[in-house]
């Protein structure tokens, strides 16, 4: 089913082009010939595939394919280079984008790859919308740290209310772990849970995926379709992401949680349905509401019950337990259980995890495929963990030398610390507390 198509060149005609030829495989064009265009386009319609020109008055779209997979991870990007420019396109691919077309040489590719790339956004879409016959318990929450225990407290005593919930933490931290043991520590636990990922659909279809349509009611619409709040009946449905659905659907989400009323699409008569809506988000919602891409009204209403997740790094004392309970996981005939190297645990323990939970699992599978001994390696993680290590191993031979020295200088002026300051060449406040930090005996 054709989607909705971002151009973004400055070169009027051939933007023109483009958008004839595309708009003729019943595609809906967006033009933009620049940057700053394409964000206020971005804002005001639901785009799947973006087509983006490198070379802009504002910008680069090598960059820009960076920006358009963190904001707005549900579409897909291709990169235009110019002709004996493919470099572009290959940084573009690390970047993220879905592939790379050569001006005036690969015209004949675009539209198979707009096809591609909108297939691809489908069925992301499908696999965004989760069905859950056995959710999570708690006792599947891995960790015993006390700020999980309290999270975990918290939950516990969430569960047992009918109200709204509103899960915040940052990406990988386990938000939908969390509302799936909510929901089967609930009184609705009987009835099935449902997650969407609101980031993955256009307005449009998330309104229908959420409150369901009536045949006829758009292009493919071709039979009656029931909505999410339809199927979670007495249950629970979880909302990912909730701070990427379009304000205008946050309308009617409120409207839907203050009375269980809604009306699908192409339709007039009221349905209602009883369902627990649990949302969660790894954005701020309070500065989506000051820059006024969240209702206020919608936050209040979501946030009656509120849980905030700690980063991986906040947890760093469960970071072994959750790595063993990986090395399990992901053990096979082919891939028999290992254990971590003292120095593997370090390194695991002291690295920032911005992808939290979710990243750790991805280097614990990717380290069994790598190592063939009984332990996991320094060596086997990816590269840039491994230079984390040397640097951290740096700055431990740096600290035993300056703490040598200082010893060394205090026994030169016999303990007088005024003295050995003034050769060390540091103040006598800074020597102080380079003492305690080393452990220096006064």
């Amino acid at each position: 089913m054709p989607g909705t198509i971002l151009l973004i060149d400055d070169e009027t005609q051939l933007r023109k082009l483009l958008t004839r030829i595309i708009s003729l495989e019943n595609f809906t064009v967006i033009e933009a010939g620049s940057l700053k265009e394409a964000d206020a386009a971005m804002a005001r319609h639901t785009i799947d595939v973006v087509l983006c020109d490198v070379k802009l008055p504002d910008g680069n779209g090598v960059d820009f394919v960076k920006k358009v997979k963190r904001d707005h991870p549900g579409q897909e990007i291709i990169l235009l280079t110019a002709f004996g420019n493919i470099s572009d396109g290959v940084q573009a691919i690390k970047n993220g984008a879905f592939d790379y077309i050569a001006k005036g040489n690969d015209n004949d590719r675009i539209l198979p790859l707009l096809h591609q790339a909108t297939e691809h956004v489908l069925k992301q879409r499908k696999s965004a919308v989760r069905f859950r016959d056995q959710p999570h318990d708690f006792n599947a929450i891995i960790g015993n740290s006390a700020v999980i225990t309290n999270c975990i407290s918290i939950a516990r005593r969430i569960a047992d209310s009918n109200a709204t919930v509103l899960i915040l933490g940052e990406t990988g931290t386990g938000k939908e772990v969390f509302a799936q043991a909510i929901h089967q520590n609930s009184r609705r636990k009987a009835f099935p849970i449902i997650a969407i990922n609101c980031s993955a659909f256009s307005r449009d279809l998330l309104e229908s995926e959420l409150f369901g349509h009536k045949a006829g009611a758009f292009t493919g619409a071709q039979k009656d379709k029931k909505g999410l709040v339809e199927l979670a009946e007495h249950g629970t449905l979880f909302l990912d992401e909730i701070g990427e659905m379009p304000i205008d659907l946050q309308a009617k989400l409120l409207r839907f949680l203050e009375n269980g009323q809604y009306i699908k699409l192409g339709d007039t008569r009221i349905s209602k349905a009883d369902v627990r809506i649990i949302a969660a988000t790894n954005r701020d919602p309070v500065e989506q509401v000051k820059a006024g891409q969240f209702r206020e009204d919608l936050y209040y209403r979501l946030n009656v019950l509120s849980l905030i997740l700690p980063a991986l790094r906040e947890r760093k004392a469960d970071i072994a337990a959750l790595a063993s309970h990986f090395l399990d996981l992901f053990s096979s005939p082919d891939h028999p259980p290992r254990s971590l190297s003292a120095d593997t645990l370090r390194l695991l323990e002291n690295y920032p995890w911005k992808g939290n939970i979710r990243e750790l699992r991805n280097v614990i599978e990717r380290a069994l495929i790598l190592t063939d001994g009984p332990e996991i390696l320094p060596g086997h993680l990816p590269i840039e963990m491994q230079q984390q290590l040397q640097l951290q191993d740096t700055s431990h031979s740096l600290s035993a030398v300056e703490k040598q020295h200082i010893v060394k200088i205090l026994r030169h002026t016999g303990g007088n610390k005024t003295r050995a300051a003034d050769l060390l060449g540091i103040g006598l406040t800074t020597l102080y507390r380079k003492m305690e930090e080393y452990q220096i005996s006064k």
